[in-house]
């Protein structure tokens, strides 16, 4: 990755180390001719490396963007190593745990060397997992995991302290009092699942907070923004929202459709297009998975796995989630900037650059390096 970092490198760096240190569509239910996609670089001596990638849907903003991480790390690993790592896209067009599986046995009948996934539903994902990996695939997953499958390796937030840290970031501007409601997507994704049951945890420790209720919907800008407004419409006592994911901010819509005066809002991620509803207030504080990672970290963790036989001393690398706010907008701007993001907005990007505590990044803690393992 040749980008560069700015003043707030210190995302970049640590999740990098981390890497290192670890060692690192249609609705039909099999990948349409021209669906998948490769990048990587020329190898030496024929060597290559083959990692398909399936992410949840293939129309989601935060999944391309770990394609884009995925694809220059593949680039540069090859013009690194001498051997060629390509990455193929094999994404459904909209989340399908079925769909899922199918396009992991269809990678396992291309021959590829390794698989990085997020499971939109851990159920219909596990068995195609196990599958792959008695087939001598080895499989990774990112950001929604499949903890009972076979897979060697997990990137991604805690996702229960994700919930509870949007929950608690709303409380704060609640002030500790209000009816709230929980945004929630695919009521199937076990990421998501957690993600709900922290931030139920969370509210619980204070009394003057009330959940009206959970709302999942299609993961769509649309059909989250359009859930968003018909529970304001059926529930007009509600204060706050906690959406433990970033799905309606992926459009402008809410922009004249919340009013900050009356609702409070915290959601996770923070992408381009979600940076006027900080600037203009409407939702005050954004929780940042670094998606350009759950991509670039993936294929660097794979790469050293096929190529090194070595595993992470973890099977869960852990990511930390950024605090967006209007303090420091420019510096995560410029962060976005540097991961390849193409539409932000160069007003943010002209933002100076926070200080002290705002400006601070989180602590990652990084795996040590396992011993190769031998070779069966």
């Amino acid at each position: 990755m040749s980008a560069r970092r700015g003043r707030w490198s210190g995302v970049v760096l640590s999740a990098l180390c981390l890497a290192a240190l670890a060692c690192s569509g249609g609705d039909n239910k099999t990948a349409a001719a021209g669906d998948s996609a490769k990048a990587g670089g020329a190898g030496a001596g024929g060597k290559s490396i083959r990692i398909a990638m399936i992410a949840k849907s293939s129309d989601n903003p935060v999944f391309l963007a770990s394609r884009t991480g995925a694809e220059a790390a593949a680039k540069e690993l090859s013009e690194k190593s001498g051997t060629k790592v390509e990455v193929e896209w094999l994404t459904p067009p909209t989340e399908d745990g079925e769909v899922q599986a199918q396009r992991i046995r269809q990678a396992m009948n291309e021959g590829v060397d390794a698989i990085l996934i997020s499971c939109s539903d851990a159920g219909k994902v596990t068995g195609a997992i196990n599958d792959a990996v008695d087939r001598g695939v080895q499989v990774m997953t990112f950001d929604s995991d499949a903890p009972q499958s076979k897979r060697f390796a997990f990137y991604g937030v805690d996702d229960a302290r994700a919930g509870q840290q949007t929950m608690a970031e709303l409380v704060k501007l609640l002030n500790g009092k209000g009816n709230v409601a929980i945004l929630a997507g695919n009521q199937n994704a076990p990421n998501l699942q957690r993600r709900v049951q922290g931030a139920k945890t969370e509210a619980a420790k204070y009394p003057g907070i009330k959940i009206v209720g959970v709302f999942n919907h299609v993961e769509t800008p649309q059909d989250a923004s359009a859930e968003v407004i018909r529970v304001n419409n059926a529930y007009p006592e509600i204060t706050g929202w906690a959406f433990i994911g970033g799905w309606p901010l992926f459009a402008t819509s809410l922009l004249s459709e919340l009013n900050p005066a009356k609702q409070k809002v915290a959601s996770v991620d923070a992408i381009p297009v979600e940076l006027p509803y900080v600037e203009k207030g409407v939702v005050p504080v954004l929780l940042a998975q670094s998606v350009y990672l759950w991509g670039d970290v993936g294929v660097r963790t794979i790469f050293d796995k096929v190529h090194d036989n070595k595993s992470p001393a973890s099977p869960v690398i852990p990511m930390e989630l950024v605090r967006v706010t209007k303090e420091n907008l420019g510096d995560w701007a410029r962060q976005l900037k540097a991961w390849g993001f193409t539409d932000v907005d160069p007003k943010y990007l002209a933002l100076p650059a926070a200080s002290g505590a705002a400006a601070a990044t989180p602590a990652s803690s990084a795996p040590a390096t396992a011993a190769p393992a031998a070779k069966q």
